[in-house]
């Protein structure tokens, strides 16, 4: 049997997560991650080179621990400002056909019938057989 590769991609929705400085590449659009089409474009584009999915990470809060505060963090974008994951998938899904998606959230301060299978899960479940993962 051959072995197989999955390519999955990962993303958050803001402006630069794990890469400081992309954002300088003439090519770079993540100014955009405020727009739903630049994530319905990535979508597509992950899809034309077959990869299986894309890992949408969430964040709570700010980061505060280089100098005691959020001041580094909030001056240099550092995965600041962010915004739900959630509220992608169903875009993305709508204009793909293969791409699985799996994403990260915060449910610490939600409650139990938000979060637990309840609607923020029912709200990304894919209505025609695809995969997702919570």
């Amino acid at each position: 049997m051959k072995k197989e590769i999955r390519l999955n991609a990962f993303a958050m929705n803001c402006v630069a997560h794990q890469s400081p400085g992309l954002w300088t590449h003439p090519r770079d659009r993540t100014a955009d991650y405020n727009r739903l089409p630049y994530w319905i474009d990535l979508a597509r584009t992950l899809e034309r080179g077959r990869f299986d999915g894309l890992f949408l990470a969430d964040v709570l809060g700010v980061y505060d621990v280089f100098g005691g505060s959020p001041d580094a963090a909030l001056r240099n974008a550092t995965q600041t400002p962010v915004n739900d994951p959630l509220m992608l998938i169903s875009a993305m899904a709508a204009v793909t056909e293969n791409l699985g998606f799996g994403v990260t959230c915060t449910l610490s301060y939600e409650p139990p019938y938000r979060s637990r299978g309840g609607c923020r899960r029912s709200t990304i479940s894919p209505r025609d057989g695809s995969a997702g993962t919570w």
